[in-house]
């Protein structure tokens, strides 16, 4: 019998654990020194009024296995809502088991109810294993739009002319 996978809402309890996760994000994705949030960092995003994002936590059991952290974000053109997936985790020793797509269609669902056109989210180029499941899920790669950033010094030059 396959296990079973549960997605709740994080709660302020859940801030060391998300930060936990989220370092061990950055960690598979070769970036470990980026993650710099710290609990009051997360505590101040996550459950301020209104909060700058939201997370959603996979167990199996009562053990924590994964995240979502998605906002809302609008389209112009439909002028509605949509989600933007900023990162989805499962650790290592729970992929393959259907975590990934459950804590997907829990957000799928978030989506739907709250009337949002569609999920968007990046993924690195050489991360073969996610674009493989984004796909099996329905997931379309959007190959004719880049994307871009603008931050550290080049933000600071550009909003203060500096």
């Amino acid at each position: 019998m396959p296990p079973k996978i549960t997605v709740t809402p994080a709660t302020l309890a859940d801030v060391p654990l998300i930060g936990s996760l989220i370092r061990e994000l950055a960690t598979y994705e070769r970036a470990a020194d980026a993650a710099i949030a710290t609990d009051d960092d997360l505590r101040a995003a996550l459950f301020s009024d209104p909060p700058a994002a939201e997370v959603l936590l996979a167990y199996v059991d009562d053990d924590p296995v994964g995240f979502v952290l998605f906002f809302h974000n609008f389209s112009t053109w439909t002028g509605r809502r949509g989600i933007y997936l900023e990162d989805i985790f499962v650790r290592p020793s729970a992929r393959q088991i259907g975590a990934g797509r459950v804590l997907l269609a829990a957000l799928a669902r978030i989506a739907v109810e709250r009337g949002c056109t569609r999920i968007d989210w990046a993924a690195l180029e050489w991360n073969e294993l996610a674009i493989g499941f984004y796909h099996r899920i329905g997931a379309e790669m959007q190959s004719d739009w880049r994307l871009f950033r603008l931050s550290g010094d080049a933000l600071g030059r550009l909003g203060y002319g500096g």
